[in-house]
């Protein structure tokens, strides 16, 4: 991990400096806002530096359905705070997203079209809801597609920014997002990640700390989403405070403060999505239920035979899922040094190969299993990796 070295000036100034270099140099800017506090910080400093300027920047919001009526509300007062220079893009568009709370269900299709009758609420009249409004759009793909997608279509080939509201302080990832020196930047500029076609993240928040961000909103009076305050009165630090989509790896913690904060919301979020309830009583629970944190083993079990007992628990289409994993985990150690099979007991870091570290990701119903060094699948390449996977696991002879 690198150094931290000082600007010499406070990271207000740093930032405001950033959006000035980058509305300097971009032809096409934007603005990738979630509702959140640091995303709500950003949002204020780039669309003040697009009104004193008088350039129109678009806004671009992505609906995920399962959200808080407060979250919501405060979207909604920013996008008509900031109107006169803005090109509002509220999406609402049916996209596949991380169900951790279910393995009958481990993804989730929001703003179904075939399941209107259970949508948690009713998007904008002027959201985009039309799977056909934008000509790259394929129903049910990943999120993730879809934001590098939607950029580059903004951008129509010309060299675009999005500013997005992330901080290295929340964790390893990003901060290894602003600090690889192996990614592509714009100019010399570590602040910037190049992520598509002519397309640049900029993180000009990126070295604020979470008192940064609060004092930002104590001094300046601008708008902020009202349910940090809820979260307070629940009880959560600062540091604590996350809102997201609900039902993720790391979201589904929070998730029993739904019916805390929002109970009107809670039983429409409940009904939606397979499992939310479960995960809303155990997520927060450490041991086997989540596999969170210290994991045990049954009495008479090995890990490899626990692991095996959970697998032939789960509907079938999701053991063949994590079959298809463990096969290409275990195939991999083969040939680095575990030629007779892997460990049965182990450390649980990720340069330790075990069954234990396998079960851990059953447990913890970790559908792409990132605990066992793997990556998410692009939506379009899933269904050719299963077909792929079948004849492989036939050859090797492995699950």
């Amino acid at each position: 991990m690198g150094t931290k070295i000082g600007l010499g000036m406070d990271v207000l100034s740093a930032a405001t400096l950033r959006i000035r270099i980058a509305f300097d140099v971009f032809d096409k800017i934007y603005v990738s806002f979630s509702g959140g506090k640091d995303s709500s910080v950003m949002t204020h400093l780039v669309l003040q530096e697009a009104r004193k300027r008088g350039r129109r920047v678009g806004l671009f919001f992505v609906d995920l359905e399962a959200q808080y009526k407060l979250t919501i509300d405060h979207v909604k007062n920013i996008f008509l705070a900031y109107e006169d220079i803005i090109d509002p893009y509220w999406i609402a568009l049916p996209l596949n997203l991380r169900n951790a709370v279910s393995q009958y269900q481990p993804q989730w299709l929001c703003w179904d079209p075939t399941r209107r009758d259970d949508w948690v609420r009713t998007p904008p009249s002027d959201a985009y809801i039309d799977p056909c409004a934008f000509p790259f759009f394929i129903s049910g793909e990943e999120f993730e597609e879809f934001v590098v997608e939607f950029g580059e279509w903004y951008g129509g080939g010309k060299k675009t920014c999005c500013f997005v509201g992330i901080r290295a302080q929340e964790s390893l990832n990003r901060w290894r997002t602003v600090t690889s020196r192996y990614k592509k930047q714009f100019r010399k500029y570590r602040w910037t990640t190049l992520c598509g076609r002519n397309l640049y993240n900029v993180y000009p928040i990126y070295d604020w700390k979470t008192e940064d961000i609060w004092t930002y909103f104590a001094r300046t009076g601008d708008a902020y989403n009202a349910l940090y305050d809820r979260m307070h009165q629940a009880g959560l630090t600062i540091h604590q405070m996350r809102i997201c989509q609900p039902y993720g790896d790391d979201q589904r913690r929070g998730l029993y403060l739904y019916h805390i904060i929002e109970p009107e919301t809670w039983g429409r979020v409940v009904a939606r999505v397979n499992g939310a309830n479960h995960g809303a009583l155990y997520a927060k629970d450490s041991g086997n239920i989540m596999g969170m944190q210290k994991i045990t083993l049954p009495d008479e079990h090995t890990w490899q035979s626990f692991s095996m007992m959970l697998l032939d628990s789960m509907p079938e289409k999701t053991s063949d899922h994590y079959k298809d994993k463990i096969a290409v985990f275990l195939k991999w150690y083969q040939g680095r040094g575990f030629p007779d099979g892997i460990p049965d007991d182990g450390d649980l870091d990720k340069t330790s190969p075990s069954w234990k570290r396998i079960c851990k990701s059953l447990l913890r119903n970790d559908y792409w299993c990132k605990g066992l060094s793997f990556s998410q699948h692009k939506s379009g390449a899933y269904e050719r990796y299963k077909k792929m996977m079948k004849k492989r696991r036939l050859e090797w002879g492995l699950i």
